[in-house]
């Protein structure tokens, strides 16, 4: 397969990127890693008259602690980075846990962080981390910057609020509350191959040892990164017992997911496998926030 014909421009600063984006509109597309885009473009199911290649603009492959304890993520930052990024061990353990169940080291060294938020891909790993831990995107355009909060920021299916002048550039990450921990956890049928259901999850805990908070997110479960805001809800204040375990899981699966099935498994084992993902993921997350593990402990 091949891909359609297009314009191929390479800008060396991010104001010349914005000002192709400003011009071109919905003709334009930008190539950062490409992991994704390319086999749209070779499946001829994505047909850009331009592609915006910004692999060369400086500045936006950075990872650097903020003051006050978060971390800030250049778009441009392969994915290999999270795994092996000290700075994303300390401040965002959740993202670095969850980058090794990113397809293969092969991808995770070309496809980037920005890329993959961007794309919006339900059964991406990261969209799911960056709205559990409540991440705020930096996008920019020709006259302008905003910042867009993970939760407003996916839309439908692989559709997010960006618009069509506008560019990601960096991903903000809050500092993780004291006594908090987090877990990551998927199945695929073989490591690398898109997962039939994932979840992020962190817990936090009050000085008595009860939760304080429990957020849950799950991949492969809808047509955006799912939050089961419910599930959270019914943890907040209890003890975090194998019961209120079980119980939250199994509401996040039974209520507040949309997974469909397909030929690799059926709705009802989707939800199956989203309950037991959940259960493994809250346990571990709880087993760390009261060892005080978690970054902000």
């Amino acid at each position: 397969m091949k891909p359609p014909p297009f314009e191929y421009v390479a800008p060396r600063t991010l104001e010349e990127a914005l000002d192709v984006l400003a011009e071109r509109g919905f003709d334009a597309k930008i190539l950062a890693g490409g992991q994704s885009l390319v086999p749209l473009l070779n499946f001829r199911l994505a047909s850009p008259a331009v592609l915006v290649d910004v692999n060369r603009i400086p500045g936006l492959d950075g990872v650097r602690e903020t003051e006050d304890g978060g971390l800030a993520i250049g778009a441009l930052v392969r994915q290999r980075r999270l795994e092996r990024d000290l700075a994303v061990a300390r401040r965002s353990p959740l993202a670095a846990e969850t980058a090794p169940f990113i397809a293969h080291p092969q991808i995770r060294n070309r496809g980037t962080v920005g890329g993959s938020l961007a794309h919006a891909d339900p059964a991406a790993e990261l969209p799911a981390v960056a709205l559990a831990a409540g991440a705020t995107m930096l996008v920019r355009k020709r006259d302008g910057e905003r910042r867009v909060g993970a939760k407003d920021f996916y839309l439908s299916l692989m559709t997010t609020d960006l618009a069509p002048e506008e560019m990601l550039v960096e991903v903000e990450l809050p500092p993780m509350p004291p006594r908090t921990g987090w877990a990551f956890r998927e199945f695929a049928r073989r490591h690398g191959d898109y997962a039939l259901a994932g979840v992020a999850v962190l817990v936090s805990l009050d000085e008595g040892g009860a939760c304080r908070e429990a957020r849950l997110v799950f991949l492969s479960a809808g047509d955006v990164p799912m939050e089961a805001s419910e599930a959270g809800a019914l943890l907040a204040g209890q003890e975090i017992t194998e019961s209120s375990i079980a119980a939250a899981a199994a509401h996040a699966a039974e209520k507040e997911i949309e997974p469909t099935g397909d030929i690799h498994a059926s709705e009802d084992y989707k939800r199956h496998l989203a309950a037991v993902l959940a259960r493994r993921a809250l346990r571990a997350a709880a087993e760390r926030a009261r060892a005080g593990d978690g970054a902000g402990a």
